[in-house]
């Protein structure tokens, strides 16, 4: 059945027939071509991540911001909309959610299986596709029994089984290019043939990022040289218009070797018509990108060719549109345009509403692994020696923000080995997301000792952040930690029941810093305001800062593990503002706790203990929290609690001896 949608789709892939047409509204390229003219309408997308449902598995719930079968409805209305039309997608679709974990760790895959992400993308009738980073997670194995059921060629011109003197002379995972023999029809209804290249790349941290399913078994190459070498061989070859599967990101235009972001230096490869990038999860064109050197973020090019990126999981369709001459039997690109259509947006209130319905057909073909997926994310996939909750995370070392350090320090501890980092001490910075507040006496984690499910995973760690590391010294880690610290209110010693955290401050915003000991003195004043403006430049809240039982020093250094958020400088933290991160992970950081819960088996975050309060006498403070936490305060140590009556709003508060 998947094969008849994806050769039904194909028919008409490039040149829509009039009937079909004369009733829709076709884009100003196709109204306008005139003989020996085409329009050509190229249509991305990029890091599904196997999002064909739109589904939060995470959540287990349905979401209107994601999944393949609703961009599906984009791609039929620029089929309808357009003469030529040809779809492609740029990378990491094999990886990235439930459901992949699924295919990968549960069901398998087997000579002669369909990946749904494969099927889905059969039954839309795709073009060509090239590799993602993420296609390489589950091994080289894994990776080619899902490619074998693909009806589309997938190419990869930068990762190869063995490099030769030079790229041509490499022995190829995968075919770095494809050059498609289509029919075009033209603005007078005459056919014509043309040939289209597509060459893929892929950040060749790869080899970095997945070593130990690649090590020994492939190389990667740098993407601009390998581009510099084989588009002339696809113009050699006749290749009409060539574009390039670029799955890395817009960043800088200056050149360097073994870039991961290179599109911008990619565009400038003589020969290449136009670029579809991904890797990034971002939208060009977009304002984003506005000021990018040898960008133009409103036209949507990048060196004058047109670019596009389309969000992530479904969320957008990348559409290039070419408007194709034909001089001295060659074709040739006059003109273009950029755009991309989003599946869903934001209202006044800032509420998700969807724009287009899912495509049935697509739901349909993978309705099967969607119930699988289900079950498998509502059931097991590892134990928890102990509770993970959050009631008093605000307060003493807690096991829900234990786990998510010791996933990220075990993450990071791979991923630097081989660098240049390897030998530097790691920390894991992490903080409560679900701690009350504004978000009520309810808003708390709570999974008890036993079984963890998948969809737990969404309770521990509420943001679909990456993972990130920085490389600071022993000063900024206390700056770090003196910035955290702004969640408390000072307190006068001596004094009784004042109150403790303060409310502007974001749970958030209150790292804990794993690896370190140390303790926190309230009596002193925060060195930072809740937004982390410095005002008090010589307090020090922080006392008995240790590494290895000795004193942290201020030349020191360190690898801190954290996420892109707090690494590119949220939350406005000292060693975290963009410009000491040493390693951008490909992965987020829900799916690195899922993978550590699954390689563990049972877990145990028991916290550790490693911060606290420095003492005071006969002084006191209150805090609030979840009326639930009552079931879980014998689980928390190194902090003096009692019950002391109700909080407002359905609270309930406790008091904190501190000496």
């Amino acid at each position: 059945m998947t094969k008849s949608f994806s050769q039904m789709n194909r028919r008409r892939f490039l040149g829509t027939g009039a009937a079909t047409t004369a009733l829709l509204a076709l884009h100003p390229f196709s109204v306008n071509a005139a003989a020996n003219q085409a329009h050509l309408r190229i249509m991305e997308t990029t890091d599904l991540h196997v999002h064909v449902f739109p589904y939060d598995y995470y959540a287990d719930r349905p979401s209107d911001k994601v999944g393949l079968s609703r961009t599906a409805a984009h791609i039929d209305a620029i089929r309808a909309e357009s003469t030529n039309s040809m779809l492609v997608d740029n990378g990491d679709f094999l990886q990235g959610n439930p459901m992949g974990d699924y295919i990968a760790y549960e069901r398998g895959m087997k000579e002669g299986d369909s990946h749904p992400i494969i099927t889905a993308m059969n039954a839309l009738g795709y073009e060509a596709s090239t590799l993602g980073n993420h296609e390489f997670n589950y091994g080289l194995d894994f990776l080619m029994k899902s490619l074998a059921g693909a009806d589309f060629p997938v190419v990869s011109a930068n990762i190869v089984k063995e490099k030769g003197a030079n790229p041509r002379g490499d022995t190829g995972l995968l075919k770095p290019y494809v050059i498609l023999d289509k029919e075009i029809t033209d603005g007078s209804g005459e056919t014509h043939s043309i040939k289209i290249g597509l060459i893929g790349f892929v950040p060749p941290q790869v080899m970095n990022w997945d070593r130990r399913h690649l090590e020994g078994k492939v190389e990667a190459r740098d993407i601009l040289e390998t581009a510099r070498a084989w588009v002339p061989e696809m113009k050699e070859k006749g290749a009409d218009v060539i574009i390039a599967l670029s799955h890395s990101g817009i960043g800088s235009a200056q050149e360097s070797e073994g870039m991961e972001n290179a599109s911008v230096p990619l565009a400038s490869v003589d020969g290449i018509d136009a670029l579809m990038t991904g890797h990034s999860h971002l939208v060009f064109p977009s304002e984003k990108y506005a000021g990018f050197a040898g960008v133009d973020a409103e036209k949507g090019t990048i060196h004058g060719k047109p670019a596009t990126m389309g969000g992530f999981w479904g969320s957008h369709l990348g559409v290039i549109d070419l408007m194709l001459e034909k001089s001295g039997g060659a074709w040739q690109v006059v003109t273009s345009s950029t755009e991309t259509r989003p599946i869903s947006k934001r209202d006044e209130n800032r509420k998700t509403i969807a724009l287009v319905d899912s495509v049935a057909m697509v739901e349909n073909s993978v309705q099967a692994e969607h119930d699988a997926t289900l079950a498998y994310v509502r059931r097991s996939v590892g134990k928890t020696a102990a509770p993970l909750h959050s009631y008093f995370a605000l307060v003493a070392d807690d096991p829900s923000v234990q786990i998510v350090s010791q996933a990220q320090t075990w993450y990071i501890t791979e991923m630097m080995k081989g660098t240049e980092w390897e030998a530097l001490p790691i920390l894991s910075a992490a903080a409560p997301f679900k701690a009350g507040g504004r978000g009520g006496p309810e808003y708390y984690t709570d999974v008890p000792k036993g079984d963890v499910a998948i969809k737990n995973v969404s309770d521990l760690y509420l943001y679909p952040n990456t993972v990130r590391a920085v490389k600071v010294n022993g000063a900024q880690v206390r700056g770090w930690l003196e910035r955290s610290a702004g969640m408390f209110n000072q307190v006068e010693a001596g004094k009784p029941d004042q109150i403790l955290l303060n409310p502007e401050f974001p749970s958030y915003n209150f790292d804990v810093m794993d690896g370190v000991t140390y303790k926190i003195d309230l009596s002193q004043p925060s060195r930072f305001d809740a937004k982390g403006t410095e005002i008090n430049p010589d307090a020090q809240r922080i006392t008995d800062l240790m590494f290895d039982g000795k004193p942290v020093t201020d030349d020191m250094e360190f690898i801190v593990a954290t996420n892109n958020y707090r690494a590119s400088g949220g939350g406005a933290f000292p060693g975290a503002k963009g410009d000491t991160i040493v390693f951008e992970g490909p992965d987020t950081n829900r799916d690195v706790i899922v993978r550590y819960i699954v390689e563990q088996g049972t877990i145990n975050p028991t916290a550790d203990g490693n911060w606290g309060f420095a003492p005071l006498e006969n002084t006191s403070v209150l805090f609030d929290t979840g009326p639930k936490g009552a079931e879980r305060i014998s689980d928390v140590k190194g902090v003096d609690l009692e019950q002391a009556g109700d909080g407002p709003d359905g609270f309930a508060r406790y008091r904190i001896t501190l000496g």
